[in-house]
């Protein structure tokens, strides 16, 4: 059964992920992520690790993904705990990201 993860996320990756040019996680493996599962990019403020950027509503800025073949830590040069893992469009909007 597939999953949702939150993350937060760096501002300056969130931004490279809304606008088409990130397409890739690498994340510490402690969710264990599953291809299939969605993920909820939160984004942080100024690369704050404490506060999100808001929407003029108020809202947390998001994007929606859902998460494609992961590559498992311990090979490859990827360090043994963490993992990467693509970040595929989610089928219900029509350029798959969902940002609220």
């Amino acid at each position: 059964m597939a999953r949702t993860h939150e993350l937060k996320t760096i501002s300056i990756y969130w931004d490279a992920v809304a606008a088409g040019e990130k397409l890739f996680e690498v994340r510490k493996n402690d969710r264990f992520f599953q291809h299939g599962d969605r993920v909820i990019l939160e984004r942080l403020a100024d690369n704050s690790a404490r506060y999100y950027d808001l929407n003029d509503d108020g809202s947390t800025k998001k994007i929606e993904r859902i998460v494609g073949p992961v590559l498992q830590g311990g090979q490859f040069g990827i360090e043994p705990g963490y993992c990467v893992f693509s970040l595929l469009p989610c089928p219900a909007s029509a350029d798959g990201a969902r940002d609220e």
